[in-house]
């Protein structure tokens, strides 16, 4: 098992996350709709335990 350094300082809808190398991801939070700079997938809080997340790229395209 070994230790991992994490930290994550939020700056109003803002977040910053940190690992050991630096900054290793941001992402912005408003209201119930989040988005992420690692994952690029949008995310929407839903009642209860559920979750929406819109797939990487924007969904289907043809």
């Amino acid at each position: 098992m070994s230790l991992l350094f994490r930290k994550t300082w939020k700056l109003g809808p803002l977040r910053l996350n940190f690992t050991q190398g630096g900054l290793s991801s941001w992402s912005l939070r408003i209201g119930r709709w989040s988005w992420n700079s690692r994952t690029r997938a949008h995310r929407v809080d839903l009642p209860g335990p559920w979750s929406w997340k819109q797939n990487k790229g924007g969904g289907d395209r043809s």
